[in-house]
């Protein structure tokens, strides 16, 4: 039998196959978060799961009424696993813990060997994944206007690539922290086998520990594992950080304001599944914590959504050129359709605008 949903639109070829009729009774009991673990579970499949995505992205009437079902009825449980998810800093390190520890030899397999898990900024149309990242990383740097004068802090490490890009063409100094052990490990290795570490101190700790003064601050796509609730801390921390005039620089992944205050009561995929106590947050309210809890003026504004598209449509291709080493780590079925799932579910939210990502340069 053929159902169909929603409003007609031009034939995009994506054919949905529901394999065990427990898809049905977890759509009704948990909307999308319903349809995505029957997803992983491996009771429906498609022919296109970013095409499938860009789909319901133009019926928005029928992922509403999705929602809608007998969600109320799981609504405790899940206020409960967001209570527990909240990014205190005990809370912090077991968050970042659950994804970014999950095993630097994994995202070596699908990132470009900067190591770069964030947008990429493609200057030309036939850029590469690894242009993108060095354009992004220097993008920043040429924003700010680094030199060797400058101590600069970056808040959220990664696996060092803006660090070693800062370091080896502007000369700056650098302090940099992560909570993420894996993280720290990689990079104190990469810093020390390019002769990098007379330059940069590289640090355990979370960002609410930090002290001393700073001519700048960047923090690229970590400020979406900060939370609503403490969005005003880290503006304020990062005010306290800075000496007069100085920048911060923020590389953010973003929500629409008018959908914020429903999306940040709720969760989502990416909450539950990838990145749990993580929260995107609107211009308005990165706005809000900035000019009225820690009087930092935004000097320029840049959305580049699109290169997101791009990023995650390169990540999720090098994914699957990969797979057999991707099992080869013993990762199974579920975690695979798991991350296809994650990457093709963000890649349609970039491309349908429903998120962006953005750099937001403010002065103290």
């Amino acid at each position: 039998t053929t159902q169909r949903f929603g409003v007609p639109i031009a034939d995009t070829g994506v054919s949905l196959t529901v394999n065990d009729a427990s898809f049905y009774r977890r759509m009704l009991l948990h909307g999308d978060l319903g349809a995505a673990e029957s997803y992983l579970r491996g009771e429906w499949e498609t022919n296109d799961l970013l095409q499938l995505f860009l789909l319901l992205a133009q019926n928005t009437e029928l992922l509403n009424s999705m929602n809608r079902g007998l969600g109320w009825l799981t609504v405790p449980a899940s206020r409960l696993r967001s209570w527990l998810s909240r990014n205190t800093i005990a809370g912090s390190r077991r968050n970042i813990h659950a994804h970014y520890d999950l095993s630097n030899d994994f995202f070596r397999l699908f990132l470009d060997d900067t190591m770069t898990y964030s947008s990429g900024y493609y200057p030309n149309e036939d850029s590469t994944l690894r242009e993108a990242s060095i354009e992004k990383y220097d993008r920043i740097c040429r924003r700010l206007g680094l030199t060797s004068k400058h101590h600069l802090l970056e808040i959220g490490t990664g696996w060092g690539g803006f660090v070693k890009h800062a370091v080896e063409n502007y000369n700056c100094r650098i302090t940099t922290t992560t909570i993420s052990r894996e993280q720290h490990r990689y990079a104190a290795d990469m810093l020390h086998r390019h002769g990098l570490t007379g330059r940069v101190e590289l640090l355990l700790q979370d960002y609410r520990q930090l002290t001393g003064q700073y001519d700048a601050i960047v923090s690229i796509e970590m400020i979406e594992a900060v939370g609503h609730e403490f969005l005003p801390t880290f503006f304020q921390k990062c005010h306290s950080l800075l000496k007069p005039g100085g920048d911060l620089l923020l590389q953010a992944i973003t929500i629409p304001d008018q959908r914020y205050e429903a999306y940040r009561k709720s969760t989502d995929f990416i909450q539950r599944y990838i990145f749990p106590g993580g929260c995107l947050p609107s211009i308005g309210a990165l706005q809000h914590a900035a000019s009225t809890t820690a009087d930092l003026q935004l000097e320029h504004f840049e959305d580049f959504g699109s290169h997101y598209a791009r990023t995650l449509a390169a990540w999720r291709e090098r994914f699957w050129a990969r797979i057999d080493d991707v099992r080869a780590l013993g990762l199974d079925e579920r975690f695979i359709r798991m991350w296809d799932y994650y990457l093709a579910y963000c890649e349609a939210g970039f491309r349908t605008r429903m998120t962006g990502v953005a750099h937001l340069h403010y002065r103290k």
